[in-house]
């Protein structure tokens, strides 16, 4: 009787054993923004790749608009394994690398294509290992877009911003940004945004087209100026012992859709940032002002500074290289 008992137990051990072996893997992906952003169709893209390729070993669960984490969280939160992936902005990394604090630097890249070429170069992707040491991996980088100023007030010079407080990211490059034209930068998650806009509690922000349009920021800020004058990107990211801890095949087949995905997301960004551009014209909530060379220069003028303040923590061979992408 205890052979049999321990036969039958050895069995269902075995079994229990194979029933889990066979369960599939669950990424749940968090992110921050709309799931109609380039970054919230991507994680949507990249789900519907990776479960129509692999569903019997992987599965995705997507988590937008700060379901699961804000931005300020989520690392934290993947280094525990509540979270297999997620696409924070490029400045939510600076307690990890100082070096992707290159992407905040103020008018450091002419347009996106410049930002693509050095990000697709060697020094750019050497920088999606900056991590590694932190216990994180970098996949790939996200394009969102070139960055504009809205307030409650039309913004044309520096002198425009002096004393207006401006919601920015965790970013000590952004805050000095700010302060080189003497308004008040405040970090607050991107969850608040809306609210603190429309309470008048910041007077603006700075946001690529697709956050202004799909977070309604354009109903609740009468004024936008195209400055161009910043990146906002993002670096998709896992935790090295989620992604070491795959089968070789198994990662790289979700690494190749991730790629598809990111392709896909980058391709659609410059599209939408165009059509949201005219979406919130259309509107007539909010007047788009377009700054002349001359005004534009006075930005530029008065933010360039803030690249000597951090060229000892980023490099100066670093932003040699990002401006060596605006020559094509």
């Amino acid at each position: 009787m205890r052979l049999l008992t321990a036969a039958v137990t050895t069995l269902a051990l075995t079994l229990g054993a194979q029933i889990a072996a066979a369960a599939p893997i669950e990424i749940k992906f968090s992110h921050v923004v709309a799931e109609n952003t380039p970054k919230g169709k991507m994680a949507l893209k990249f789900k519907e790749l990776i479960e129509e390729r692999a569903g019997d070993e992987v599965t995705v669960s997507v988590f937008p608009n700060s379901q699961l984490f804000g931005d300020n969280k989520v690392l934290e939160a993947m280094l525990l394994g509540d979270v297999q992936m997620a696409a924070p902005s490029l400045s939510k990394f600076q307690k990890y690398t100082k070096q992707l604090q290159v992407f905040d630097l103020p008018f450091l890249f002419q347009d996106m294509a410049a930002v693509d070429r050095f990000q697709k170069s060697e020094t750019g992707q050497e920088l999606l290992n900056s991590l590694n040491k932190r216990g994180l991996v970098g996949l790939g980088y996200l394009h969102n877009g070139m960055k504009q100023m809205s307030a409650g007030e039309p913004l044309r010079v520096p002198a425009d911003a002096a004393g207006k407080k401006f919601r920015i990211m965790t970013s000590d490059v952004l805050q000095a940004q700010f302060e080189e034209v003497d308004a008040v930068p405040l970090k607050k998650p991107f969850s608040e945004v809306f609210t603190l806009l429309q309470t008048k509690a910041i007077d603006g922000a700075e946001n690529p087209w697709s956050n202004i349009y799909s977070k309604k920021f354009h109903e609740v800020q009468p004024y936008i100026t195209e400055t161009n004058h910043g990146l906002l990107d993002y670096m998709v990211v896992t935790s090295a012992e989620f992604w070491n801890g795959l089968d070789d095949d198994l990662r790289v087949e979700i690494k190749t859709a991730l790629d598809e995905a990111i392709a896909y997301g980058n391709q659609i960004s410059g599209e939408q940032a165009a059509a949201d551009r005219q979406a919130i014209i259309d509107s007539g909530r909010s007047e788009v002002i377009e700054i002349t060379a001359e005004e534009r220069q006075q930005w530029v003028d008065a933010m360039k500074s803030v690249w000597k303040q951090f060229e000892d923590e980023i490099g100066s061979e670093l932003i040699d290289a990002a401006l060596k992408s605006n020559e094509g």
